[in-house]
């Protein structure tokens, strides 16, 4: 079973306001589970959003 989270837990994790996790629900950049009126976010999909959109860092060009 997969692990649900709030969109409150969601914007947490995320370090976001709930406003904008609530507006990527919308826009569908991020997966979410309809429980009648309730609406939770897999965290595993937080995760993969994490990592989709992390960006590495450069390596040092000194000492070549």
């Amino acid at each position: 079973m997969k692990n649900l989270l709030t969109v409150s837990q969601a914007a947490e994790m995320l370090n976001l306001k709930v406003s904008t996790v609530r507006a990527w629900l919308a826009r569908r950049k991020l997966p979410r589970v309809n429980c009648g009126r309730a609406v939770r976010i897999p965290a595993s999909a937080v995760a993969e959003f994490i990592e989709r959109n992390t960006i590495p860092a450069r390596e040092s060009q000194r000492g070549h």
